[in-house]
């Protein structure tokens, strides 16, 4: 397995950080790591034990922080398992299958079989879009509904903000919060996103992850159109306009193309970091919207 880190002390350091906001989980929750054939993975499950389930899959150079401002709401009607994906800086192992493998299925089924779990919703961000867009097409019995936000792998990936994010990494702090914001783009104000984490204490885990972590740099692969053809379940595409990291809106025209039944949320002034989508995914997940207001 490949180092994902630059030291061991910048590994404790991001563990130790990540496990202060594992500490206020805003749900009830039990914490387990289970053995997979690509490494250990370690998952948060919080909900009702005969819930249906749902697995949330976070995005690159992140874990699953990410969805601390939505596994309350989730977790009332749903069986909720947020997953640390393989490879990146949470909790499980740091192997880096390719993405051109059926690796990251067989992950998947290693996670779903420790759980006991035949099928399951999947919400994923990002990579975690593009992760689980792979599970659903390799695995469609598997898979009962998608939602996916800013999802990697239909619209094309944008490199313009990546290279002028590097010219700011030289003047220090101020050069590496600024490269940060660069790349993500528009960032949600707090009063947009009150059940979320202190947006300052988030930007500090976020720049401790950059200066700590090595990210991947192999290009996601765009999903063909007879790939996405083929997707029959239920599926919410949620992407901001102004994401600066992957083509949103050539991903709701794909979308909105290639797969008809699918509910498209297009937000306006946004990035690469979503807001005020927790309560259309509920309603997505438990079948009582599909088609949200604004797609």
């Amino acid at each position: 397995m490949n180092a994902i880190y630059r030291s061991e002390a910048a590994r404790r350091a991001v563990e130790q950080r990540y496990r202060a906001f594992l500490g206020r989980w805003p749900a009830s929750a039990t914490e387990s790591t289970v053995p997979t054939r690509h490494g250990d993975t370690f998952v948060i499950v919080s909900g009702r034990r005969d819930a249906p389930p749902v697995v949330l899959l976070h995005g690159g150079s992140f874990n699953s922080t990410a969805w601390t401002g939505d596994v309350a709401t989730w977790a009332q009607t749903h069986r909720v398992y947020a997953v640390d994906v393989i490879g990146e800086p949470g909790l499980s192992a740091p192997s880096r299958p390719p993405l051109t493998s059926g690796s990251y299925a067989e992950w998947l089924d290693d996670v779903l079989a420790a759980f006991d779990i035949g099928q399951a919703a999947f919400v994923g961000a990002s990579l975690g879009g593009w992760l689980a867009l792979d599970y659903a097409q390799r695995r469609p019995d598997r898979v009962t509904r998608l939602a996916l936000l800013v999802p990697a792998g239909i619209g094309r990936q944008k490199y313009g903000a990546v290279v002028g994010s590097l010219l700011l990494l030289p003047f220090g702090e101020w050069g590496q919060r600024a490269a940060v914001r660069l790349v993500l783009g528009p960032a949600p104000a707090a009063s947009d996103a009150p059940d979320r984490p202190e947006s300052a204490e988030l930007a500090d885990f976020l720049l401790l992850i950059q200066r700590s972590y090595q990210s991947r740099r192999n290009r996601l692969p765009i999903f063909s159109d007879d790939g996405l053809r083929r997707l029959a379940v239920p599926l919410l595409v949620v992407a901001g306009a102004k994401d600066r990291l992957l083509d949103s809106r050539q991903t709701a025209r794909r979308v909105r193309r290639l797969l008809p039944h699918a509910a498209v949320v297009l937000l306006p002034d946004t990035g690469h970091i979503p807001i005020g989508y927790t309560r259309s995914v509920h309603r997505f997940l438990t079948g009582d919207d599909a088609r949200p207001a604004g797609g």
